[in-house]
């Protein structure tokens, strides 16, 4: 495959596949803003909650795809998650926003998840990048002067997981059922390091450059494991944790994340302490490839157990990160990985028939429709990300 033809299937893809589903499926007409899911089976779940972190990524996935593609169909999208977004999500009177709303609109869940205050920080900053809409701009910069004043954790250095509706200590922090109850996650960090990146392209300044550069820092002093090279995940206040789990989705991500990182500040002196990091993480990461190019999730060193399902958001991750190796360090390797990986994905997780993606492959081959084809954490943003990274590198 050429690297034309890859752009051009990435385009397509984009438009009629994932976009497309978007348009036609989630908009609720009736209540306002988006439905919060649609099932494994395709069918609209009209009263399911309405998740901070689909809105704040679907918000993204729009305002990124008008900003390179100009379609006023995107932006009419990102405009409508952006208000409701600033009417329904955000909290006027403690800052922040909140987790979850009920399908009317009223909040469920009022806790202040570090993690979808950075996604919505990264959502209204592509808006104010693509259109330099100054409401979306206030927005983010509120949101991220509320994370640094009650999030940030200046004697132990990093970002509290999680906080109530009025900034107290919460007892159960977790993301989903599936995570460690840690007071530090490796997720939250690179979703942090991701947006204020993002703000820092539309709204520069000293401060948040230090808050970018001390960010580096955590992943490079704290979350790199320097026997494996691997990002671990789950830790305490002190950064003490059981290091026992290797994420290679997530490797291969902040691999490139964080090169990203440093190309944005275009300092010299960052970028050469950077990119021997990006590079030994991506090749921790390539631990999890199968010889077709796709991905596996996770193991855990400490059982032995391997999780093998081949995920949507994995497959994204692992090809914008060897387009990334290839495009900055000239390996001719990392692009055919990429395009292997691009092969498998679109002939087994891109929906042809009904649109969007199937959320995994199962470890037996079966396609997984247990989980979501859109929901509180099936967005238009590993896939729409995946799409335009390789559309913009490879012009």
């Amino acid at each position: 495959m050429t690297t034309q033809e890859m752009k051009n299937e990435m385009h397509e893809c984009l438009t009629n596949n994932i976009l497309h589903f978007w348009l036609e499926r989630m908009i609720d007409r009736e209540r306002g803003g988006f439905y919060g899911r649609i099932d494994g089976n395709d069918h609209v779940v009209a009263d399911a909650e309405k998740g901070a972190i689909l809105n704040a990524r679907i918000l993204w996935a729009f305002a990124a795809a008008y900003r390179v593609l100009g379609d006023h169909r995107y932006l009419d999208a990102a405009l409508r998650a952006k208000e409701y977004i600033i009417n329904h999500f955000v909290d006027k009177e403690y800052g922040g926003v909140y987790w979850s709303l009920n399908a009317e609109g009223t909040p469920k869940d009022t806790k202040k998840q570090t993690y979808a205050i950075g996604f919505t920080i990264y959502g209204m900053s592509e808006l104010a990048r693509a259109t330099g809409d100054k409401e979306a701009l206030n927005c983010a910069l509120s949101l991220y002067n509320s994370i640094e004043k009650h999030a940030f954790d200046a004697k132990n250095n990093g970002y509290i997981e999680a906080l109530t509706r009025d900034w107290q200590p919460i007892a159960d922090m977790r993301l989903s059922d599936k995570d460690e109850n840690g007071s530090r996650t490796m997720n939250t960090h690179l979703h942090i390091i991701e947006p204020y990146t993002n703000l820092y392209r539309v709204a520069p300044s000293p401060q948040l450059k230090e808050r970018l550069v001390n960010l580096l820092h955590i992943f490079t002093d704290c979350l790199l494991n320097k026997q494996t090279n691997h990002l671990d995940l789950f830790f305490n206040d002190e950064w003490q944790g059981r290091r026992n789990i290797q994420s290679f989705g997530h490797d291969i991500e902040a691999s490139w994340l964080l090169h990203e990182t440093a190309l944005v500040l275009a300092d010299k002196d960052v970028l050469q302490w950077i990119e021997p990091v990006v590079k030994n993480v991506a090749v921790a990461a390539d631990e999890g490839l199968l010889a077709d190019g796709s991905m596996i999730y996770e193991r855990w060193t400490d059982t032995g157990h391997t999780d093998r399902s081949l995920q949507w958001w994995v497959q994204c991750e692992n090809i914008i990160g060897h387009v990334n190796l290839w495009q900055h360090f000239s390996s001719e390797d990392d692009l055919d990985i990429a395009a292997r990986c691009w092969n498998y994905t679109k002939t087994r997780l891109v929906d042809q028939k009904n649109g969007e993606w199937h959320w995994s492959i199962n470890e037996d081959g079966s396609v997984n429709r247990t989980d979501d084809k859109a929901g509180f954490w099936k967005c238009p943003y590993h896939n729409t990300r995946m799409c335009l990274e390789i559309m913009e590198r490879l012009n």
